[in-house]
């Protein structure tokens, strides 16, 4: 009975961590990642695409990203959702390739950054904490049904709340990792 609750707890919480990761990532830092551009919407073939659906990126050199669009009628639309996902680079096209150059960030930038990463991870959390009483409310309610005794209530409040620190930590481990990132000159 618990165990299917502690299941499903564990795997929401891995899934809010996850998007919580994939969200920093998304980030600027002073270094060129082919994941900054992972939330750039591009309008092709008549629908919104991802940007990696229609183009390739790498990151050849650290201040450089270069996009290689798969079909050349898509580089304008791809010019166009970079300046749309207001990510402050400016896009130079030579034929279907891309080029990016990072510009180093300022003080400024880097602490609105870091607030902005920040942000992300209470959003995490504040995530993490919803699952935790979603499944408490469940445990009460096997309580409630008789499906379980008052000790294995309150065992399994513990072990969720346990599973709750264990992701509250991780997140806040990622969101350090990518401050230090972040104010990295």
């Amino acid at each position: 009975m618990l165990e299917g609750i502690y299941k499903e707890t564990r795997d929401r919480m891995t899934k809010t961590v996850e998007a919580v990761s994939r969200d920093l990532a998304a980030v600027r830092t002073g270094k060129a990642s082919p994941h900054l551009l992972d939330t750039v919407k591009v309008d092709a073939y008549g629908s919104t695409m991802l940007l990696n659906q229609v183009a390739s990126v790498s990151a050849p050199e650290p201040r450089l990203l270069v996009i290689q669009a798969f079909d050349k009628s898509t580089v304008g639309e791809i010019v166009k959702g970079i300046q749309r996902a207001d990510l402050g680079l400016n896009p130079a096209v030579e034929g279907n390739i891309i080029r990016l150059a990072i510009p180093p960030l300022n003080e400024e930038r880097r602490m609105e950054l870091v607030k902005h990463c920040k942000h992300i991870a209470e959003e995490g959390r504040v995530a993490i904490r919803n699952i935790r009483r979603d499944a408490n409310e469940r445990i009460k309610k096997e309580r409630k049904n008789k499906n379980i005794s008052e000790d294995q209530e309150a065992d399994g409040h513990d072990e969720v709340q346990k599973m709750t620190d264990d992701y509250v930590k991780e997140i806040d481990d990622i969101v350090v990792r990518k401050e230090k990132e972040v104010m990295e000159v």
